[in-house]
This record gives structure tokens, sequence and C-alpha cells, in this order.
């Protein structure tokens, strides 16, 4: 069975238990137990390592071949700790559940093994989800799912947490496309999380998210300091995000990962609760929810972080991005999913904000993305891409802005999601670098322009690539041009047709009525 098949497989099971509960509160029955049987796994596997050291007399931990001296050994906490694998207690190990699956108390059972794991390992303390025990499902049913993610056996066939990482993400967001438009709200698609992470590059130092939902910023990151050579812990990961479930969801998928990542001490309100107001970050990645209305924004009439002008009380989107810009470390860099009306709201000072930070030289790179490339929203989204220096990072680009009309990119992958193929996103990565560099960049009409302060200015400071990177050539080679007026013309012929039999029926019945005018 290929991976892909497996993970379908997988998910198709899982969905038919969905019927038992809503989906809202069953994903996290579901990604809880895998999380479960992944620490319980990696501590198995680390203990047959201790196993192998300690019965092989050329090794320099060995004790004795007879298994009934060394037992004690398997249980020493250090042997694990000083591998960064979780100390799981014995009566939180899968095999010790799973002999229990059939019993009543089973949902409690599984709180009480996350309680443990959570009392035995200070990083997920108060992280765990514990909501088992009272779980709406039917008779014997969470039995049969502890049988099924027995069934994964990841670390019998992979050397590695990837897959198991990968696999977690796939629930996430599969998850979040059973969910709608409310799954949606902590899932960033992949495919616009990597075009992120492509055009910034985070290649080490800090990288925060303060809306980080379930951790994908994160999670790509990882995988583009990997695909460039790095080591994981070149970069120091910070994540914040309010709702107290998505808070412990993404610490599990982190700790399935590795990481070490920061996510604060509680679940809190970025603007009101910031977990990490002594630092400043080298990347910033963020998909905040758009336009949010009830961001209490009328506590914050004063702030040093508004040095771009008082966001409006009744919409956070110029929040999010000055709240950026204030964490950022000189020559850092931000990269932002806002909704396409951020480019030119006015509403509540929006636009004197935006004149603001164009002015101040802080916006960097707008890009519109086409719609449909989200789960929760069929409306087109737009990434800001901002700094606080650009003399870094390149050539000096000061008093430019570099504008990208994306919205062709893509292809669809279903009746109503848009992907981005590896190919969209490298042209996008690649404009940005070379516009950066000056090395070989020139602009394509149509698809993406260098703009002066000077031509924003002109276009009102709204920033829609479209206003400045025209159209393309091709949009109107002569071909193409016969091609739609021929179209167009048939089209209002046949409207003129139909008219005149509109006409035609209308007076016939009124002559039977004897309406007619003569």
């Amino acid at each position: 069975m290929s991976e892909q098949d497996f993970k379908q497989t997988l998910w198709k099971t899982a969905d038919k238990l969905r019927a038992q509960m809503d989906a809202a509160e069953y994903k996290h029955i579901v990604l809880g137990l895998i999380f479960l049987k992944y620490i319980s796994d990696t501590f198995v596997k680390q203990q047959e390592k201790i196993r192998d050291s300690v019965s092989d007399p050329a090794s320099e931990l060995f004790i004795s071949e007879d298994p009934s001296e060394y037992q004690e050994e398997l249980e020493e906490r250090d042997y694990y700790v000083q591998d960064n694998v979780f100390w799981v207690p014995q009566e939180a190990r899968w095999e010790a559940l799973r002999a229990k699956a059939k019993q009543p108390d089973i949902g409690s059972l599984v709180d009480a093994a996350m309680t443990a794991i959570e009392n035995e390992n200070t990083s997920l303390r108060g992280k765990l989800d514990k909501r088992f025990g009272r779980a709406q499902l039917g008779q014997g049913v969470l039995g049969e799912l502890v049988d099924l993610i027995s069934t994964i056996g990841f670390a019998d066939k992979y050397d590695s947490s990837d897959l198991l990482g990968e696999v977690y993400e796939y629930f996430i967001g599969q998850f979040a496309s059973a969910e709608g438009k409310k799954g949606g709200q902590f899932y960033t698609p992949s495919h616009v999380v990597k075009t992120l992470v492509a055009v910034l590059s985070p290649n080490s130092g800090r990288v925060y998210d303060p809306c980080c939902g379930s951790g994908g910023m994160f999670v790509q990151s990882e995988e583009f300091v990997k695909a460039h050579g790095g080591r994981v812990d070149d970069i120091s990961i910070y994540g914040q995000e309010s709702n107290p479930t998505t808070w412990r969801l993404a610490a599990m998928n982190l700790a399935i990962r590795g990481f070490a990542a920061d996510l604060g001490k509680e679940p809190g309100d970025t603007f009101g609760r910031d977990q990490f107001p002594d630092l400043k970050f080298d990347y910033i990645m963020a998909n905040p929810p758009f336009n949010i209305s009830d961001w209490g924004g009328e506590k914050y009439e004063s702030d040093p972080r508004w040095q771009f002008g008082r966001p409006p009380v009744g919409n956070a989107n110029y929040a999010w991005l000055q709240h950026m810009l204030w964490k950022l470390r000189p020559g850092g860099q931000a990269g932002v999913v806002l909704a396409n009306g951020s480019m030119s709201s006015n509403t509540g000072g929006e636009g004197q904000i935006r004149e603001a930070m164009v002015r101040g030289d802080v916006v960097e790179v707008m890009v519109a993305l086409p719609g449909q490339l989200f789960l929760n929203t069929q409306i087109p989204v737009c990434l800001w891409f901002l700094t606080n220096d650009k003399t870094a990072n390149g050539r000096d680009r000061r008093g430019e802005t570099l504008f990208i009309d994306a919205r062709q990119l893509g292809t669809m992958e279903s009746r109503v999601l848009k992907v981005f193929s590896d190919e969209d996103i490298g042209k996008i990565q690649e404009t940005v670098q070379s516009w950066k560099t000056g090395e070989g960049y020139e602009d394509v009409a149509g698809f993406h322009k260098s703009a002066s302060l000077e031509e924003i200015e002109k276009n009102g400071f709204v920033l829609t690539p479209g206003r400045y990177v025209g159209s393309s050539i091709d949009e109107y080679s002569d071909e193409e041009f016969s091609v739609k007026m021929d179209k167009l013309t048939q089209t209002l012929s046949d409207i003129k047709k139909r008219s005149l039999d509109l006409d035609v029926e209308v007076q016939t019945s009124l002559t039977h009525l004897g309406l007619a005018h003569e």
C-alpha cells in the first residue's frame, strides 16, 4: 500500500466513525490518539535501542545477556531524556491501553494516560487534550478507534517522525476540509504557507507566528531549512494562539515533529496578552483571521505598536500588520495573509495608515492570489511582505514596492478548491528574489512590476497589484482578441433576436386579451 493510499484508507475509516459525533469535537479524539500512539511508539523504539546496548557484550553499556538482569535498566529515565524522547509511564503506553480498549472505561484510561504524560514531561504540561472520558461516542466506538490506530505501525516501517508528522498534518487538513468554514479557521493550506516560506526563506534565527493555529507555518519553515541543508535547531520557534483547543493542537503537532517550540505559558490574545513582550524576531509569518471586528480595538487607543496610525476599532487587519512590524528585528521580514480588501480599504482611517506604511518604506512586496485557495472562504486573498530595512537582504530597494498579480496561477484540485503547484510557488519566489537582488529582474506586463512611491501615490496608495502590472500582451494578442470579439458579437446577436421574439410573443398575448394598441 502506498503512503497516499495508506493515509486515505485511514481517513475513510476514521470518517465513518465520525458519524458518531460532530467533526469539531471528533477531530480532537482522533488527533489526540494519534499523538499518544506516536510518543508511545517513539518510547518503545528507544527502549529497544537500550536493550540492544545493555545486552551486547561489545557495548560500553553492556550489563548482561540475561534479560532478568537488565530489565530495570530499560526503565532508566535518563536514557530517554538525553535523546529528547518523551518519558511515557507504563500506564500510558499504547499497548497497555490497547489491552484495555474493549473496557467501558477506556475513555477515562486515555485521559489518565494523557495526565500521566503531562506530569512526566514539563514541556507538555497543560497542553494535552483530556476529553476522552466524556466523549459522546457509542458503546465500543472508542475502543474500535484505538484498534484502528494500533494498525498504523509507523515506527516499524519508517525510521523518522516525518511520516507521522505528515499524517498528523494530513488529518488536520482533512478535518478542516470536512468541517468546512469552521474547521478552516485554524488551518492554512500548506501551499499558501509554502509560498510565504519560499519568499521569506527562513534559514536561521527566530521565527514567530502571533496567531499560529495548528502550527503549519513552523512545519513548513522546518521543511525549508532541511531542504536547504540546514538543521532544525538553526531556527527558534515562537508562537501564540488564543483558542485553547487549537493551542493544544499546535503543541501536539510540534511535539510530534520534535520541535522545541515556545507557544507561551498559556493561550492568549496577542493584542492583550503578548506572550513575548520583550522579544523581536527575524521572520514573522501569519494568517490572521480576516477582517475581525471584535478584537478589542477600543482598549488600545494609544499603543507603541501603532506607529503608522491607530487601527479602526471595527477591523483588526491593520492592527495585525503593525503588531508584526513592531515585533521585527532590524532587517527582519514578515509575510502576512489578508483579505484583498486590506489593499484598498479606507474605512476607519485604514487608507491613511496604508499611506503612512508606504511612505515609511515598510511595504516590500504585494501579491494578489486567486480565489478558492482556502477552505474557509471563497474570497480572494493577498500576501503582504513587510520589512523595516529595504537595504538588507539584497540591493537598496528604498522607494520601491514590488507588485505581483498571481491570480492566473494555480489549478483546481476540486470543484471548490484551487492549489498552487511547486512551479507556481517557484515563479513567485524567483520573481521576488530577482527583484531583491536586481539580478535579471525586468517588469513583466500582466504579472509583476516594481513601482515607485510616486506611482503608488498616483494610485491613491491603493496596493492592488492589478493596478500596477497592467495587462499581459498575450491577453490582447490579435488572435485572442478576434476570438473574443466573435464570441461577444454572436452573444449580442442572440440577445437581440431573443428580444425581438419576446416582443412578438408579448404583442400576440396582448392582442388575444384585447389590450393591444393599434
